[in-house]
């Protein structure tokens, strides 16, 4: 598979799963008449379908990481070049704003406007290192001993996540840039977005660190 192959379709893969995280949000929010707790559900059933429907259709292309620390911790295993890598984020940032200009488009709204969803403070950044560091945990080690479970591995996982965890489980920072470019119900405010990716970034750290340890083809000791 060609580079501009790969890079095409983490584009696409990131645009689409934005489009579904802030569509399904929109509508949600729209048909719930008020009920947080039908809102929140119609959103996170969205975006766990999209994400088996996602990763299936775009993991033979790019490897479907649609996340800079999926990427990264693919350049740590050594199984990606920190060149493509850095190309990899790139797209995925620019597919991940595409994707919310389309949800928008697609309901009448502008194309970007900042959000005012208030998401901040220890609890719901803690929250991210966890749902991070269990997506990166969820995707090593399926990937490792069960490749092909991979996609609905994920895709429970962030599931549960969005209902476990107090930040609703972003878990990714493209996704959490693209976010805040909207005042809708899957937002986040722009000065909330960097206590949110650097969560992910040390939840991301730590799930390479200790799966890469729990997964090391080191000899069974007697």
């Amino acid at each position: 598979m060609t580079l501009a192959r790969k890079l095409t379709g983490e584009f696409l893969g990131t645009a689409f799963l934005l489009a579904i995280v802030i569509g399904s949000g929109i509508m949600g929010e729209r048909l719930a008449g008020g009920n947080v707790a039908i809102a929140l559900l119609g959103n996170t059933l969205a975006t766990g379908a999209g994400l088996v429907a996602l990763i299936l259709t775009f993991g033979p292309i790019s490897g479907a990481h649609f996340n800079p620390v999926v990427t990264l911790g693919d350049v740590f295993f050594g199984h990606l070049h920190w060149r493509v890598a850095f190309l990899y984020v790139v797209v995925q940032v620019i597919g991940a704003f595409a994707g919310v200009a389309a949800a928008h488009a697609m309901f009448g709204e502008a194309l970007f406007f900042a959000s005012h969803h208030v998401r901040t403070g220890a609890s719901q950044w803690f929250s991210e290192a966890v749902a991070t560091f269990g997506l990166l945990a969820v995707i090593i080690s399926c990937s490792r001993t069960r490749a092909a479970v991979t996609p609905f591995a994920v895709a429970a996982y962030i599931t549960a996540a969005y209902w476990f965890t107090a930040s609703t489980s972003f878990a990714n920072p493209a996704v959490t840039l693209a976010r805040a470019a909207s005042d809708t119900f899957a937002g986040i405010r722009p000065q909330d977005a960097p206590g949110f990716i650097v969560a992910q970034c040390i939840g991301a750290a730590a799930a390479v660190i200790v799966f890469g340890w729990l997964h090391a083809n080191n000899k069974q000791e007697s």
